[in-house]
């Protein structure tokens, strides 16, 4: 019902030798995090969850499931969702409806001493019943977006896509799941604000690399591949 945190669960769990594909869902988090650590406000009535996954595959191969589980998380509000509504990929790892974020992903991993990955965690939110106030960005959740729908059944709809999504990377390789992600992609061709550490970039969202990079068009012609980084469409 209360967990710290279904990653740093995940994580005792793999490192107690948990099989692939162990789920951890918690009904609230009291140190719930995002991205570079922020805080992920995890009040109940929203859906928790972390899948371990043990892939064998080196890391930048591995970070390709973020594109993967982005895809489950759509396809999952779409069913949950009434008609009309716009459910889209935010690069890296966000899933938008109508523009305003409705779910958050955090892969965390660790190295075997050969260099592939022994484990990789799928953590991820999905807002269902409440969402946070932020200044930076525009939040929802499914019942504010028309969704009468329960936790059990948002997991059980994310999960299942995920495991589709999974076999077909596993299967097919990146490029399909890439192609996917395209076709759902919010922003592409629009102008856009990429946040670094020390600096802000400014240009066009022109394409999603073979790698998994966000490709920036600047003013001056050069497209640079963006590998992380907090995008903003521009004002």
């Amino acid at each position: 019902d209360v967990v710290d945190s279904t990653n740093d669960e995940a994580r005792r769990q793999a490192e107690a030798g948990a099989a692939d594909r162990t789920l951890v869902w918690g009904g609230s988090q009291t140190g719930g995090r995002g991205r570079r650590g922020r805080v992920w406000q995890s009040p109940a009535g929203n859906c928790y969850s972390s899948l371990l996954l043990r892939p064998a595959v080196p890391p930048a191969q591995a970070a390709q499931v973020s594109f993967v589980t982005a895809l489950a998380v759509v396809e999952a509000v779409d069913l949950c969702l009434p008609a009309g509504r716009r459910v889209t990929c935010k690069w890296p790892n966000d899933v938008l409806v109508d523009g305003a974020k409705v779910s958050g992903i955090l892969l965390e991993s660790r190295m075997t001493s050969s260099g592939s990955v022994d484990w990789l965690i799928v953590g991820c939110g999905i807002n269902v019943a409440s969402h946070p106030a932020t200044a930076d960005y525009a939040a929802t959740d499914l019942r504010s977006a028309g969704a009468v729908v329960e936790v059990p059944v948002v997991l059980e709809a994310y999960i299942g896509r995920l495991e589709l999504w999974l076999r077909r990377w596993q299967e097919h390789g990146f490029a399909l799941v890439r192609q996917a992600w395209l076709a759902r992609a919010d922003g592409i061709g629009a102008p856009m604000q990429v946040r670094l550490p020390d600096r802000t970039l400014h240009g066009i969202f022109a394409a999603l690399a073979a790698s998994g990079a966000l490709l920036l068009l600047e003013q001056d012609g050069n497209r640079r591949a963006i590998t992380a980084g907090d995008v903003y469409r521009a004002a």
